[in-house]
């Protein structure tokens, strides 16, 4: 099953033949994660990108003692330290299961591969960069020029019901780069 799933959204970004289906999935292997486990820790290398089965995580990094929430995913999202991971360096970011979280994750060497046995995968790469760039390139703008109450209902018309819900107060502000008093005013106010 969960195989299929990542299947299915493969193909949303690019058409395989079922044998090439079969091997790129192959190279994915199944994990799974505790609530408040860690699927990477700064310092490590970010070996693999892994697809969220079902889940949700956050990544964050630590400045002056506190944690600053950078991204927020759940299920059938795809989550890594993407600069750690195309670097094969040490990550300055932790990836934290926010509840239990079953992934499929593929390795840098086996994603490597699959761009040699498969030209097509490529494609999937690229969309997979576009996509994180995109989200940078969003959130950096919003952090930088949105109002607080502006970011929280554009956050709650582009996030997942699930990441809405379940993800508790205090990384969503720190997601939004807004203070969590500030933000339960926000939503006290809408309500």
């Amino acid at each position: 099953m969960p195989h299929e799933l990542l299947k299915q959204h493969i193909l949303s970004f690019v058409s395989f033949s079922e044998q090439e289906l079969d091997l790129i999935v192959s190279k994915f292997r199944l994990n799974s994660y505790e609530a408040k486990g860690f699927i990477l820790s700064e310092q490590k290398v970010s070996s693999d990108v892994h697809f969220i089965v079902t889940g949700l995580v956050r990544t964050y990094y630590v400045r002056d003692g506190k944690e600053i929430t950078t991204y927020l995913a759940s299920d059938q999202g795809f989550v890594s330290s993407y600069s750690s991971f195309i670097h094969q360096t040490r990550s300055i970011e932790n990836i934290q299961c926010l509840e239990p979280t079953t992934t499929l994750s593929i390795s840098y060497g086996e994603m490597q591969e699959l761009y040699r046995l498969i030209p097509q995968w490529e494609k999937v790469g690229r969309i997979l960069a576009e996509q994180t760039l995109l989200c940078l390139a969003d959130r950096l703008f919003k952090l930088q020029s949105v109002p607080a109450k502006e970011k929280y209902l554009e956050f709650l018309r582009t996030s997942s019901d699930k990441i809405v819900r379940r993800t508790p107060l205090l990384h969503i502000a720190s997601f939004l780069g807004i203070a969590p008093e500030s933000l339960s005013r926000i939503r006290k106010n809408i309500s």
